[in-house]
């Protein structure tokens, strides 16, 4: 037995002894600080010691939860993370195993909770709280539940502290994520997380902690266990320094997060804001000067400027877009400077600029209100506010989306303060915005960040590309030896860019020796080519690090996706060594089972960067990118579960996130398209490939338990759906109804036809989901929905004239004029298109007609992909991996591109080959080379049997392996060869032998079959 006694301090109470038990029970109190409940970008520390008597090895676990973000350490041991992204009443905890961290004698937990203060795409609003349970665990050797002894948990016992050392102004990373750091490292005592004993003076922030509930409390109601694996953390180390050069540093930065300063609900949602009015400063300047003022986001809502009363339209303004640069004029002394800001903002920040010759500030305007305040910005409005929920009946997604201009900058409408917005943007004077006082207020401090680390390091004053000397190549080798970079030139700073090797997402790691006040600025990106760098609009990717004096390591606790690190060092007095910078990589735990090799080098280049791309976006959910978003979005999700079956064959994860969807029936029947979000956003598509994907794990699992629990839940939301089935029998919708980024029709009211071919398959996999649950009465219902939008839809939307579908027919009955590839592709895989139709539509995949829209994204390339299949055209399915995804390895690709080069779609500047450079939607090929040119595809329910029937295509030979659900996996190794003047087609299959395996060569070639068992 551990005999434990608490030391936490003279005045600190013993834990509590209770009797081991086999079940766990929560004993732990919900804690906080004192201050807000629920801070913004609050970086709060958490300490508990205590003394164990006699502690021999054994197992201890943490349990624990927070919100929003943990990192919990054990005797300055980092050894956990979380918790999963989940909604707020059904909050996920972890059980971390510790044991081996414990000592006799004095021990620390230590934990440092994040909370965010706003909602995001990962994130809803709850409330500041740290909870958890150290326990020691005795596990019998007959299976019966473990023992559990009580040791401590979180109380009032437990001490508390702000972490001095991050900057709670630091801007948002983009309106899917939280916060990107900044810290300096002398403000605090890492130690704090070690077995040291504190004392917790009052006047160094330490307190008692707060008990703010028990288990079950509002927001927290239900506490659910992990149901996944903790992630990997995998260290990689860069593998050259790719350039080095001398830069001088623009004058001035600033972030100002205008969306809830505007709308200061805001941070309770998500949703897209509309607003107008104008952040006001002064630039004080010592003389006459040239300037450049710039900005550095992908921001709707910048209209322009007005500098002491003349006015800089955004549109006219020079820089490659979305980078926006105006020269301008200082007079000596005060010049007004209005930033316009009128249209729409998901969130994340107005990143900006200003750099001169001659020394100046930037401060509020002199009015007695403002200065008080410590940003230099003051707010005038916001003269009008709308937030955007799509799915809102009242709602015109088209027009709110096209932002303010003239005077109708409000959703088509002219509000009621239009004009007094219009006459601000003349003001030339401080002395001018006397009348305008009733309209101004101090810009709130903590949405003003003085220091832009985006703007810094994208936009540089002056630079000079050097040599990369080769001891500098050292921070690239894991031999303990640093990398010495040197002291620049007065008033200069050194610029690093180090390449990963491949795409990574993780946390970047810093083992330093530097001099106090050096400043490490970080940024990951994830393409250059040459000296040309695609920057990362829409997400501030940087981490600003001030080094205390002397040798030291930081890991940070935001997860980041990169290939690329441009390190901008600056202020050290002496040479800094870098011993190491890596990055530990953080995925879902999957081993490689699946294997894909051939006589076609690309195609095997094509599918490890498919695997790799499904890999990174694997984390506590699918995601759909591991740099700008980390988002679950359901809809993408559904083909990257069927390119994990192939590749790695994880299930826990699939059925993780197909549960998390239900939970957005508080924000709308419909479902929303990522979850759990703060976005209450709909894209009925996105719920419909939900439900297919309930069929497919149900399927690949055998699991009809899994379909009797689910059913329930999809029945909820299709009958929902199924009240928007029109006069016609048509689904008809306002909502996001998107499928593709291309110029197609899909407007967001209106019936889409894309829309209505992919919900009469979901009705019909719905009915046989409600079948394998038990639900038979049920499933007949469903297929008859099915067959009568079917007859609908080609009852009204097949165009005998252009013999394809229309797009869609407008909210005004108006018929679509343009035809898309897209449509016709949905209507095949879905069995819409039956006879003829089927047969005229098959001919438009490899000869499409000349004014049909292409496909835009290898999104949509995965259903194009599916039709060829289904047509016999392997062939040409082949032909068009090479072209689209052999563009993307031409470009050393190491993951799949979000978008097809040649589409402006969702993209910062049109010249960009992609946004996201890794991007899990994109990785069709790891499941089709595996499904069909492999030929593994199940002929039963979890798997226990299977049909092999490789389609070649132009290939000689080809191999590989398939995972199994559960056990094993399915190796399969073909060959082409000719014999006496006759083409043989051999192949080998092993299995284990509970599979049972049929092997079909195809046509025109005599069979050569070996089938191995294990």
């Amino acid at each position: 037995m551990n005999h434990i006694l608490s030391t936490g301090g003279s005045d600190m109470p013993a834990a509590r002894k209770v009797t081991a038990e086999e079940a766990f029970t929560w004993r732990a109190s919900w804690i906080w600080g004192e201050g807000e409940d629920w801070p913004r970008n609050e970086w709060r520390c958490f300490r508990r010691e205590f003394e164990l008597q006699e502690w021999e090895y054994g197992s201890a676990e943490v349990t624990i939860t927070a919100d929003a973000r943990y990192v919990l350490y054990v005797n300055g041991v980092l050894c956990g993370r979380g918790p999963n992204r989940s909604w707020p009443f059904e909050l996920n905890y972890h059980v971390h195993e510790v044991g081996h961290l414990l000592r006799t004698g004095r021990n620390v937990l230590a934990v440092l909770v994040i909370s965010y203060g706003v909602a995001t795409f990962t994130y809803l609003p709850g409330k500041g709280g740290l909870l958890a349970q150290l326990e020691s665990v005795h596990r019998a050797s007959d299976g019966i539940l473990p023992r559990r002894e009580f040791i401590l948990g979180s109380d009032e016992s437990w001490q508390t502290a702000l972490h001095a050392g991050y900057e709670r102004r630091s801007a948002r990373m983009s309106c899917q994520l939280g916060f990107a750091e900044q810290v300096d490292a002398s403000r605090w005592d890492e130690g704090w997380v070690g077995a040291e004993a504190l004392s917790y003076p009052e006047d160094d922030g330490w307190t008692a902690a707060r008990i703010i509930g028990t288990p079950g409390i509002t927001p927290w109601e239900n506490l659910i266990p992990s149901d996944i694996p903790e992630l990997t953390e995998q260290e990689v180390w860069p593998i050259r320094v790719e350039s080095v050069k001398e830069v001088s540093l623009v004058s001035w930065t600033h972030v100002l997060d205008v969306r809830e300063a505007m709308d200061p609900g805001s941070r309770m949602h998500a949703n897209p804001v509309s607003f107008a009015g104008y952040a006001a400063a002064v630039i004080q300047a010592s003389g006459e000067a040239e300037a450049v003022i710039g900005f550095f986001s992908a921001f709707h809502a910048l209209r322009g400027i007005t500098l002491n009363g003349t006015h800089y339209p955004a549109t006219a303004m020079s820089g490659e877009h979305p980078r926006r640069i105006q020269r301008v004029t200082l007079q000596p002394g005060d010049n007004l400077l209005l930033v316009e800001l009128a249209g729409p903002d998901h969130g994340g920040g107005l990143h900006l600029g200003i750099d001169c010759d001659v020394p100046f500030t930037v401060v509020p305007p002199p009015l007695d209100e403002l200065q008080v305040s410590k940003t230099p910005f003051a707010l005038i409005g916001p003269f009008a506010t709308l937030v955007h929920i799509d799915h809102q009946p009242d709602h015109d997604p088209i027009r709110a989306y096209q932002g303010f201009g003239g005077n109708q900058p409000l959703d088509g409408k002219v509000f009621p303060d239009a004009e007094v917005y219009l006459r601000c943007r003349n003001l030339a004077a401080v002395s001018e915005l006397a009348p305008y006082r009733a309209w101004i207020k101090p810009f709130p401090e903590r949405l003003s960040s003085d220091a832009s680390i985006f703007t810094s390091s994208i936009w540089k004053s002056q630079e000079q590309a050097r040599p990369v000397p080769e001891d500098l190549q050292q921070v690239c080798f894991a031999n303990r030896q640093p990398a010495i970079v040197p002291t620049s030139s007065a008033g200069k700073s050194t610029e690093l860019i180090l390449d990963f090797g491949r795409e990574w997402s993780g946390y970047l790691r810093f083992d330093v020796d530097a001099s106090e006040g050096t400043i490490i600025d970080a940024y990951g990106f994830e393409y250059m080519e040459g000296m040309w760098r695609q920057d990362t609009f829409g997400v501030d990717n940087t981490l600003r690090y001030v080094c205390r004096d002397g040798r030291q390591s930081y890991e940070s606790p935001v997860r980041r996706g990169l290939r690329y690190l441009m390190l901008t060092i600056h202020g050290n007095t002496r040479p800094v060594r870098l011993f190491g910078v890596t990055l530990a990589q953080s995925n879902y735990p999957v081993a490689e089972i699946g294997r894909f090799h051939c006589s076609d080098s690309l195609l095997n280049d094509i599918w490890e960067i498919s695997k790799h791309t499904t890999r990174l976006c694997m984390e506590d959910t699918f995601v759909d990118c591991p740099t700008y978003e980390q988002v679950f979005w359901v809809g993408d999700s559904r083909n990257e579960a069927l390119v994990n079956y192939y590749v790695f064959g994880a299930t826990d994860i699939v059925r993780h996130c197909l549960q998390l969807v239900p939970g957005s029936s508080h924000q709308t029947p419909l479902y929303v398209n990522q979850v759990p979000s703060g976005w209450s956003s709909v894209i009925p598509n996105w719920t419909f490939f939900w439900v297919t994907a309930c069929l497919e794990y149900a399927r690949y699992t055998g699991s009809r338990e899994f379909a009797a629990t689910i059913w329930p839940k999809v029945k909820f939301t299709l009958d929902h759906y199924l009240q928007h089935i029109d006069a016609k029998g048509l689904f008809t919708i306002k909502a996001w109804n998107l499928l593709d980024w291309a110029p197609m029709e899909q407007p967001n009211d209106g019936t889409v036809t894309h829309q209505n071919t992919i919900f009469a398959r979901t009705l019909a996999d719905a009915a046989q989901l409600s079948e394998m649950a038990g639900c038979t009465e049920e499933s007949l219902f469903y297929f008859s929905a099915s067959e009568s939008l079917t007859r609908a839809i080609n009852t009204h939307l097949w165009s005998e004239e252009h013999q394809a579908y229309v797009d869609c027919i407008h909210a005004n009955g108006a018929c679509s004029s343009i035809f898309s590839m897209q449509t016709q592709v949905m209507a095949l895989v879905t069995g819409i298109a039956a006879g003829e139709r089927r047969e005229k539509l098959i001919s438009y995949l490899t000869l499409p007609p000349e004014n049909f829209v292409a496909i835009g994204s290898p999104f949509m390339t995965f259903f194009y992909y599916e039709a060829l299949v289904m047509s016999g055209e392997t062939d040409y399915m082949l032909q068009d991996m090479r072209k689209q995804f052999g563009e993307m390895v031409k470009h050393e690709a190491t993951t799949c591109w979000e978008m097809y080069p040649g589409f402006t779609e969702n993209r910062a500047n049109p010249k960009d080959l992609t946004r996201s450079h890794c991007h899990a939607w994109s990785a069709a090929p790891g499941y089709f080379l595996g499904a069909s040119v492999l030929g593994v595809r199940p002929m039963a329910d979890g798997w226990t049997q299977i049909r092999v029937a490789p389609q070649p295509g132009d290939l000689q030979w080809a191999k590989g392996a398939v995972p199994l659900p559960g056990d094993g996996r399915v190796d399969v190794a073909w060959q082409i060869r000719e014999e006496e003047g006759e083409l043989v087609f051999q192949m080998e299959v092993c299995a284990p032998k509970e599979v049972t395996i049929v092997m079909e060569a195809p046509e025109g070639f005599r069979p050569v079959l070996i089938h191995q068992t294990l």
